[in-house]
């Protein structure tokens, strides 16, 4: 009992140490003055994704078409004004991409810098909105391990990043970020308004590339401050490298599975004699919203066209021919549906 009561007598002067050693700045910003209403909030977040599925198995989805757009383009404005905010400063005060040390000053500029970052951190709070929307609309297919790994996160490490070092070099991390988010978010805006708009929409594999790209570089930025001994936190730099490390794995493993491989399977399938149409929206089924494939009668042509079924009456080889398409279009169709 004595070894426990020292324990965390230790860890209380632990974090009470910490805490004296924060940004002054910051410390009566909202949520900034304490961990624990960020940690209730990821927890609440952590219990949505456990309880809500559970709720809506018995109802309905929801549609939440208007809500989503006017969600996601807020979301882009947001992400914009936080990017374009920390590109100006960081300008004017000349910060460096490779080290730059964290100004504790009251400088105006250095406070808009902590100010952007802020509500950097603030944006992954309402982040969350993205998977209560995934939950309501039955798109549990999208919470996957990446999707909650992400948002949970990001949330509580950049608390971190704010109460501690709200300048220097972890702008760049926020400010690349939001910049790939406004791509994004533009992205689910539009393609929210459904097929006739999602057909134009071509860029949605990129932005995982463009994810990997931020990701890798952020890691190798980090490696190189560590090695030179970059005047910024030394513990911060570690923990970037190992986050960045995570992501690229991640985000390398679904880039993988939800397009090199479907890609491949779609070429085999081509090679047999497959059908694969190209409909509605290139085969991309983005936002939970799909355009659906008519076949009537017949077998649907790459053009998206229908050819009507022969009922000539020959038989042999021609017939069993065309049942094997129509057995390959039925299996394209549902693996369109259940990608």
């Amino acid at each position: 009992m004595e070894v426990i009561k020292e324990k965390m007598l230790h860890f209380k002067d632990t974090y009470d140490w910490s805490l004296s050693i924060a940004d002054e700045r910051i410390k009566n910003w909202p949520l900034m003055s304490s961990p624990l209403p960020t940690i209730g909030l990821t927890a609440v977040y952590l219990a949505m994704v456990k309880i809500g599925p559970k709720i809506m198995a018995t109802r309905p989805a929801f549609q939440f078409r208007i809500p989503l757009i006017i969600y996601n383009l807020a979301m882009m404005m947001l992400n914009l004004y936080i990017g374009v905010e920390l590109s100006i400063v960081s300008v004017r005060l000349r910060y460096s991409w490779f080290c730059q040390p964290v100004d504790y000053s009251k400088n105006p500029d250095e406070m808009r810098i902590a100010a952007a970052l802020w509500w950097y951190y603030i944006s992954k709070l309402v982040e969350f909105t993205d998977t209560f929307f995934f939950i309501v609309r039955k798109k549990t297919n999208q919470l996957t391990f990446l999707h909650i790994y992400h948002h949970s996160t990001m949330f509580f490490l950049w608390w971190i990043g704010v109460k501690w070092v709200a300048g220097g070099s972890s702008f760049l991390a926020a400010m690349m970020n939001s910049y790939v988010h406004v791509i994004m978010y533009s992205y689910y805006g539009l393609s929210a308004f459904g097929p006739s708009v999602q057909k134009y929409l071509w860029w949605k594999k990129h932005i995982t590339c463009i994810q990997l790209v931020q990701f890798s570089s952020a890691g190798v930025l980090g490696v190189r401050a560590i090695v030179v001994g970059c005047d910024f936190p030394l513990w911060m730099q570690y923990a970037l490298v190992v986050y960045m490390s995570s992501f690229i794995l991640l985000f390398g493993q679904f880039y993988v599975q939800a397009y090199r491989f479907k890609y491949q399977k779609k070429h085999r399938g081509n090679k047999n004699g497959a059908v694969s149409p190209q409909a509605g929206i290139n085969g991309v089924v983005a936002n939970g919203v799909s355009a659906k494939q008519h076949v009537a009668n017949g077998i649907p042509h790459q053009d998206g066209q229908v050819q009507q079924k022969n009922n000539s009456g020959k038989k042999g080889g021609g017939g069993r021919s065309s049942g094997r398409s129509r057995g390959g279009a039925r299996r394209d169709t549902r693996s369109r549906y259940d990608s």
